[in-house]
């Protein structure tokens, strides 16, 4: 069996709305981050969020260590409607310094044009850049 191959699928970039904290729950802090927008440039993909749909929300352990779960409805530039799901991991204490986030995500889509997407597994990393409302992703489908 061949190893992994990281193909580009996509930029997507993120501004945030202000987070809403929840701390002392069953699992740990609690942090939920609405997307105000979301945007995906690349050559099979091109898409903004759709709707008031889209966010993280995260949970802080005790260590620092951040759980992401975000979920976002994607309308791509010929109006095709993709759900995406992500789960990852940060350094949630040096977050706001630049610390990477890293998950994976899958697709859905009933649209013929994209089901494409529907079969494959992505991946992403990415980082604040100064701006504390803006996150960029680099974000690659593996084969």
């Amino acid at each position: 069996m061949a190893g992994i191959e990281a193909v580009p699928l996509a930029t997507m970039e993120i501004t945030m709305a202000v987070p809403i904290r929840l701390d002392g729950t069953p699992s740990g802090s609690r942090i939920i981050v609405e997307f105000e927008k979301a945007v995906w440039t690349g050559e099979r993909l091109r898409a903004v969020t759709r709707g008031h749909t889209s966010g993280d929300w995260l949970t802080v352990g005790p260590e620092g260590t951040g759980s992401l779960d975000f979920r976002m409805l994607l309308e791509t530039d010929d109006h095709a409607l993709i759900y995406v799901h992500g789960v990852g991991r940060n350094d949630a204490t040096h977050f706001m310094q630049g610390a990477p986030n890293y998950f994976s995500m899958s697709f859905e889509t009933g649209d013929d044009r994209y089901r494409w997407l529907n079969r494959i597994q992505a991946i992403a990393k990415g980082a604040l850049a100064g701006d504390p409302k803006h996150i960029t992703f680099a974000v690659y489908e593996l084969r």
